[in-house]
């Protein structure tokens, strides 16, 4: 009974407190940094992030192929793929908007001193522009991408849409098979999904760990006096992304009588862990099972997640249209609203262009900012509270991914709604048990 009382969200919230005490005084004590970060904080985090990235394409793959082959129904698939791309180009479309109209009304860039502000080497990210390419030619690069060449070398580079398409055809081609052939491969791959599941739970039990290691390297590297001349920024993303979640993804979720705040107070671990790691693939697997638990049927939560994690980023492409304002109102650049037209079009294409490579965000106002004339170099000035800004955006990617799963589930007719209510029972009773 301890334990239950004492879960997991409790255990992560310890740990990132934890690692911001030991991160601020690490980043005050040199001896300490050079001692305790390269040999035992950073191995630390990248052992858990290791770990989430181990597990995560077997179970997409598993999944996916159990879902597909479980239905069998090609047509079905085709309609569920079309309705899931329009929904997330139209959720991600008015998440730049919203984040245009706030940065906008409330100039988060204005009024600071540009001397004052400390630029971080943004040259990695530059390095990772110029592979992935930008505008049209990222654009073209994902629909290429979206074939694996070698199945193999795209697992081995985690390349999570190729996985997604051979998944799909392979659940396809399985589902056609006569019963008596398809049924032992099908068996082993429902049995891979189970077993996955059950390493998830055991890897979960280092998070608070990796949380602590994580956000201690962070707070060791960069300190707190980065985010002092741009609190106003922080500040200013932070409200957008919680007036998008309650008020954008809460008018969705209400239209499919979903209440937005339970699905929240559902995801509580799943969100604390995100927003502490500030990585998504920490949570995929969890998330899938819980949309599953919430009423989701599995063929539609294996595949609708697993894409939104490169075409559903809410919180990337909100952040990444308050963040290009920002700059520009940093150097005094007035941009009309032509020029905002061609920074929304050039954002809806480059948003999904370099989706899934590291620091993707930065990638694409890398790839952006050029084509309204705003300077790149002002990356560099909130490069060093980027961590901070891309734990609030990770979180929300969360929410806009495990809502999609139910809309689609919804439109579908493939949603369980006594599987819901059970499911909503279970965790609020658990939660009032715990509380009292």
């Amino acid at each position: 009974m301890k334990d239950k009382k004492f879960g997991m969200a409790y255990k992560i919230l310890i740990a990132l407190v934890l690692g911001i005490i030991v991160g601020a005084f690490i980043h005050n004590n040199e001896y300490y940094k050079d001692l305790l970060l390269e040999s035992f904080l950073q191995p630390a985090g990248k052992i858990f992030i290791l770990l989430i990235k181990m597990i995560v394409i077997p179970i997409v793959i598993s999944t996916l192929i159990v879902g597909i082959a479980g239905v069998g129904d090609a047509k079905k698939f085709g309609r569920i793929g079309i309705k899931t791309i329009i929904y997330f180009e139209i959720v991600t479309t008015i998440a730049i908007f919203v984040g245009l109209g706030i940065a906008n009304l409330f100039h988060p860039g204005s009024g600071i001193d540009i001397s004052a502000l400390h630029s971080v080497d943004i040259s990695a990210y530059e390095k990772t522009t110029a592979e992935v390419g930008s505008g049209e030619h990222g654009l073209v690069t994902t629909i290429l991408s979206l074939i694996p060449a070698n199945v193999f070398d795209a697992m081995a580079k985690g390349n999570i849409l190729a996985i997604i398409f051979f998944s799909v055809l392979f659940g396809l081609g399985l589902s056609a098979l006569p019963e008596e052939n398809k049924k032992p491969l099908l068996e082993v791959f429902k049995s891979t999904s189970a077993v996955m599941f059950k390493v998830t739970n055991m890897v979960m039990r280092y998070a608070p760990i990796g949380v602590f290691s994580l956000i201690a390297t962070s707070v060791a590297t960069f300190g707190f006096a980065s985010v002092i001349p741009l609190f106003k920024l922080v500040i200013t993303v932070y409200l957008s992304i919680a007036f998008f979640a309650i008020v954008v993804l809460g008018a969705i979720a209400k239209s499919c009588n979903i209440n937005i705040f339970k699905l929240i107070v559902i995801l509580k671990d799943e969100l604390i862990l995100a927003y502490s790691t500030a990585s998504s693939e920490t949570v995929l697997p969890r998330i899938m099972e819980k949309m599953e638990h919430y009423g989701a049927a599995k063929s539609i939560t294996g595949f609708v997640i697993p894409t939104g994690y490169s075409f559903n980023l809410d919180g990337s492409t909100l952040y990444q249209s308050i963040a290009a304002i920002f700059i520009a109102q940093l150097y005094h650049i007035d941009l009309s609203v032509g020029q905002q037209i061609i920074l929304v079009l050039t954002l809806m294409i480059t948003s999904k262009g370099v989706a899934g490579v590291p620091g993707a965000s930065f990638v694409v106002l890398l790839a952006t900012l050029g084509s309204v004339g705003i300077p790149l170099e002002g990356l560099a000035f909130i490069a060093g509270i980027d961590r901070i800004l891309d734990m609030a955006r990770t979180a929300l990617n969360v929410v806009g991914n495990a809502l999609a799963a139910l809309v689609i589930a919804k439109w579908e007719n493939d949603f369980d709604s006594g599987r819901a209510l059970a499911y909503e029972a279970q965790v609020f009773n658990r939660g009032a048990r715990s509380a009292g």
